[in-house]
């Protein structure tokens, strides 16, 4: 194994950790907004479910990642060094802005963006692109109904229940549900950065000529993944548990709980979806059924925006990376 191919592995560890420190608000925002954990506690109970999910799911969204994206045979050094390099730094500049976007797509439009450079249009596998994509808009409409779904149950259920006890179950309940969140969270994010190092891997010729998912591979990632969320995005977490609907107990056990089977769904499909549009949806769809006004739609438009940019953006870092690296 060569020095360049460890450095490429060392950035993906990078970008692995940068997605559980972006990515941490999703885990953490409404059980830190409702005061059930202080944040340092609840960092902690995140990263914890976020490995533990290394022993309930397969690699099928590794899978996708590693040979759904881009032709898995014009992959090379240049072209991950891009992927990575444009989705850091759009993770970084919306960490800055306080903006929850999706470091899956940030990852994706890094790999179109260096292949386009390269190949062309013909390295990209449009079926997977065309799921991812459409995704987007499912995981966080999904997320909404869950969400809108548990909180109808729920507030029924507890309709003659003292304010005060329904307070007190849900803070318990909370940290249920916001376990169960964290580990969708571990099983779909951390199998992206998986795949990456896994095509490096079979482009370099290490991985014996069949592509596969080395046990080390899936440890390091799962590992990053979970520190990287030890340490917090707090920007994001404000935006995530005020910015879009105040918060009691029983609204974050709602979301998290819907957000939860959103990503179990999608990660035994294969489908990299993003975690963060599916905790919005969720969160948006928990606070319209106490009130439409509850919802903070212009925060919400702005949110949908940062999305919609989201994989183009990281493509053009990328393709920009990608050029300089290979010509220079």
């Amino acid at each position: 194994m060569t020095l360049a191919i460890l450095l490429l592995i060392a950035l993906a560890l990078i970008f692995d950790f940068l997605n559980g420190f972006h990515d941490s608000a999703n885990s953490i925002a409404t059980i830190v907004s409702t005061r059930v954990l202080s944040p340092r506690r609840a960092v902690v109970w995140a990263a914890f479910f976020n490995f533990l999910a290394f022993f309930f799911f397969g690699l099928h969204v590794a899978d996708t990642i590693g040979k759904g994206i881009i032709d898995i045979h014009i992959i090379d050094k240049q072209i991950i060094f891009g992927t990575l390099f444009g989705a850091c730094g759009w993770n970084i500049i919306t960490w800055y802005f306080g903006l929850p976007t999706s470091s899956s797509h940030a990852l994706i439009g890094g790999m179109i963006g260096a292949a386009l450079v390269k190949t062309g249009p013909q390295a990209l596998i449009w079926q997977g692109i065309a799921k991812t994509v459409a995704f987007i808009f499912i995981s966080p409409i999904v997320g909404l109904i869950l969400g809108s779904l548990f909180g109808v149950i729920v507030y029924w259920l507890f309709r003659n229940s003292l304010p005060f006890k329904v307070d007190h179950l849900f803070r318990k309940g909370q940290l249920v549900s916001a376990a169960l969140y964290s580990m969708g969270h571990g099983s779909n994010d951390a199998q992206k950065t998986m795949g990456i190092i896994a095509s490096l891997l079979f482009s370099a010729g290490l991985l014996g000529g069949k592509y596969h998912i080395p046990g080390w591979v899936v440890i390091a990632c799962y590992g990053a993944i979970s520190f990287g969320t030890m340490f917090g995005g707090w920007r994001i977490v404000k935006t995530m548990g005020q910015k879009i609907s105040k918060l009691k107990p029983i609204d974050g056990f709602c979301a998290e709980s819907g957000a939860a089977l959103t990503l179990f769904f999608s990660s035994a499909m294969g489908i990299p979806v993003s975690t963060t549009h599916t905790i919005t949806g969720a969160i948006m769809g928990v606070g319209s059924i106490k009130r439409f006004s509850a919802v903070k739609w212009d925060m919400a438009g702005k949110i949908v925006w940062a999305w919609i940019i989201t994989i183009p953006a990281a493509a053009a870092i990328s393709a920009v990376a990608y050029f300089l690296v290979k010509f220079f």
